[in-house]
């Protein structure tokens, strides 16, 4: 089993087995600890977006504090449920900033965002579940690819970008920006049925308890990259 989302492949979960059903991961214990994290992004994000102009000089450090609080669980996964809360609480502030920096040039874009991004986690579960999309090897190493050149390409763009050069396309709002975009949610949704399916198998694998942090700690990284990937499309669609 592989996963497109580094967080969630087959080594995360290799040393993490429990035989005890009673105490071991669930499915159901995974949502309500992705609900936990949800909310506790939430608050630190209103908090934000309430006082933008106070709060937005603690953006770069809460990137910072995020990236080495998502690497603390990722090595340590056992920490996770002290971790992922944390984590959960910097990316509010993260996502505050952003959010609050977008609506003030696109008026009512947040809620769409909002919108786009939880509805289509609930079309992709309801997929899952069906069984419309099959879940196979090709599959996993295909998103994979495509996840893995998009963090490339982003990287080379801010590479760029520090060297007083910019990828125009990818930025633009014509049809290629549009339409790059596009792509883009579209991966970022599809890991979503990665990470449903590869938090079902290992949950039957008998994984411990805190395993759900981490496994909801895994879905909320994937959520907040579709969140900004879907200001970033919706932004370009109203700046045409």
């Amino acid at each position: 089993m592989h996963t497109a989302n580094p967080i969630l492949n087959k080594g995360a979960f290799s040393d993490a087995r429990s035989y005890d059903w009673s105490t071991g991961m669930t499915i159901q214990g995974t949502a309500n600890k992705a609900l936990a994290l949800l909310f506790i992004c939430f608050l630190t994000a209103s908090w934000v977006w309430s006082n933008p102009l106070t709060l937005m000089p603690l953006f770069w450090p809460a990137l910072i504090g995020g990236f080495i609080l998502a690497m603390v669980t990722v090595f340590k996964k056992d920490w996770s449920p002290v971790t992922a809360p944390a984590y959960a609480a910097v990316e509010g502030v993260i996502i505050g900033t952003i959010s609050a920096f977008f609506e003030r040039i696109y008026p009512g874009v947040v809620k769409q965002a909002v919108g786009l991004t939880f509805g289509t986690m609930f079309a992709i579960l309801a997929v899952h579940k069906a069984g419309v999309i099959k879940v196979t090897d090709n599959f996993r190493i295909g998103l994979f690819a495509a996840t893995g050149g998009i963090a490339l390409y982003y990287l080379l763009s801010i590479i760029l970008n520090i060297l007083g050069t910019t990828v125009p396309l990818i930025h633009s709002t014509g049809i290629f920006g549009i339409g790059f975009s596009l792509f883009v949610v579209t991966i970022a949704a599809l890991n979503l049925v990665l990470d449903f399916d590869m938090i079902e198998k290992v949950s039957y694998m008998g994984a411990p308890k805190y395993m759900e942090w981490y496994g909801a700690f895994a879905l909320l990284v994937t959520l907040i990259w579709l969140y900004i990937e879907a200001l970033r499309l919706l932004a370009k669609i109203r700046n045409r």
